[in-house]
């Protein structure tokens, strides 16, 4: 998000189009921020099932593991996209190319932060911590039911 920013105001007098900070320009920033979360989520599950499986790795295997395996599905998610609003961007309108050249700008970032920042920065902040475990004092102690069997009636 902070990238597609800076973009927008540091090249208002290069670029040909107009880069206005308006609802369309909102828009792209929120689709941005989405895609991004929706690709960090995607490596951190995998990180934690993971870690779950491949209990006397060290985090460092278990993670770089888990991002190359989530790989391939980024790419192909950031390329079929990116593809299709570079099609947006060459054939649409003078009211979309705003839209469109943030979004590509923000695909490319997102998805370059998804796969090679934000799991350094898991890395670093989880230490001391397992991958995939919650804090002791978070958990609450679930409570057990007794089994009941019902019986139909005659």
């Amino acid at each position: 998000m902070l990238v597609v920013i800076a973009v927008f105001s540091f090249l208002p007098a290069v670029v040909p189009f107009p880069l206005e900070i308006d609802q369309h320009f909102i828009a792209a920033i929120l689709t941005v921020i989405g895609f991004s979360m929706n690709d960090t989520v995607i490596v951190f599950d995998r990180i934690r099932e993971d870690s779950r499986t491949l209990r006397g790795k060290t985090k460092a295997e278990i993670i770089n593991k888990a991002v190359n395996e989530t790989l391939p599905r980024t790419i192909m998610t950031s390329l079929t996209v990116f593809l299709t609003i570079l099609i947006l961007f060459l054939v649409g309108g003078e009211v979309t190319k705003g839209f469109a050249f943030a979004m590509l700008i923000g695909v490319v970032t997102g998805t370059y932060s998804s796969i090679f920042v934000a799991a350094p920065i898991l890395i670093d902040l989880a230490r001391k911590k397992p991958l995939g475990a919650a804090d002791a004092d978070s958990v609450k102690p679930v409570l057990k039911k007794k089994n009941v069997v019902l019986t139909p009636k005659a």
